[in-house]
């Protein structure tokens, strides 16, 4: 699998197993899915126009347009949806993100994006698991960001770790990083896989004194992935006048603005605008334009962003925003090697 790939010279088996996606986004999970043979039949997302997008790239069977609280409660749901192999999802991540707000917004109704309904964005992880409960899929993935793992927020995975054991799973999370997986970025992720019980005989080991888990390993380590090797030196974004007086005041050893408006302004701020270099790897990639390449003054286009979130280069975004998509996504060959992992390990021997 290579990051730099694109659809017209790619085969998709589906030979692997059937998946659901949920919170599907523009369709990086799913691509990374098929990429690993598996037949994604259908999806849920809340956002029309992400919804769009997906049908577009992955013309899914069974494609639902509305919030996981609606879906979790229909009762008119195919006899496919209830033999998955593998239900994934990706709930919403700005309630646990380091760079938000973080305690300050849980428990209240928020929406995620600007023509969402309003939503308690810290729950959805919990609505999924209903979900998961409801159709009881032989395997469950779940992604979210590291900050889940950090602080105050543990207590939300002691509540994931119970409610998928009274769901009927045995859950164990584990943190990855994209740039050891064939990714041309940083990008590190907690991702709970969790294997169904009545399932899990075969796998089963003492993990330690207290807890019996299913056998898995998740252990990546390619060589990291250059800026160099995925750069196509085209200006599309330049930056403005007031960012190229910014970055005057940078020097090429900072890792961000931060400094430079220190030295600026005496003031922290733009910490989240980071500097790539030829000879390291992108920082994670995200929603907004926030990457620099120093020495050209400039943004990342649209080539160097499809390229560091492995997503083919022939992918349609129907009129969405590239870095929306690519920054809210799992890297599509992330997924699959993870995916793949879990084919071997476990379902193959099913």
């Amino acid at each position: 699998m290579n990051y730099n790939w694109s659809l017209k010279e790619t085969i998709f088996t589906k030979n692997k197993g059937t998946v659901f996606s949920c919170f599907s986004c523009g369709g990086g999970s799913t691509m990374g899915y098929k990429l690993a043979g598996f037949d994604v039949i259908g999806c849920n997302e809340i956002d029309k126009n992400l919804m769009d997008c997906y049908i577009i790239n992955h013309n899914p069977k069974y494609p639902y347009c509305e919030s996981i609280q609606e879906f979790k409660k229909r009762n008119d749901l195919p006899i496919e949806l209830y033999n998955l192999d593998i239900l994934d999802g990706s709930p919403p991540c700005s309630s646990f993100t380091t760079n938000g707000k973080r305690e300050k917004n849980w428990g209240k109704s928020k929406k995620f994006r600007e023509g969402q309904k309003e939503q308690i964005l810290d729950r959805l992880f919990f609505d999924f698991i209903d979900l998961a409960e409801k159709l009881q899929p032989k395997i469950v993935v779940a992604e979210n960001v590291k900050g889940l793992l950090q602080g105050a927020a543990i207590n939300y995975v002691r509540e994931i770790y119970e409610c998928f054991d009274k769901a009927g799973y045995y859950c164990q999370h584990f943190l990855l990083n994209a740039i050891k997986m064939g990714v041309p970025q940083e990008r590190e992720r907690v991702f709970f896989i969790c294997l169904r019980k009545d399932l899990s005989d075969k796998f089963l080991y003492q993990k330690n004194m207290f807890a019996m888990l299913p056998y898995i390993e998740m252990n990546f380590n390619e060589k990291p992935i250059l800026f160099s090797q995925i750069k196509t030196n085209e200006i599309q974004y330049p930056l403005n006048e007031t960012f190229l007086t910014y970055l005057s005041y940078a020097k090429p050893t900072d890792p961000d603005m931060r400094k430079a408006i220190k030295r600026m302004k005496g003031k922290d701020s733009l910490f989240s605008y980071r500097f790539i270099h030829d000879d390291k790897p992108l920082w994670t990639l995200t929603s907004g334009k926030r990457l620099i390449v120093f020495n050209e003054k400039r943004y990342l286009n649209d080539l160097e962003i499809i390229r560091g979130g492995s997503f083919p280069t022939d992918y349609n975004f129907n009129g969405n925003s590239i870095d929306y998509i690519v920054g809210m996504s799992v890297p599509p060959i992330m997924m699959a090697k993870i995916a793949l992992q879990i084919y071997e390990q476990w379902l193959s021997k099913l």
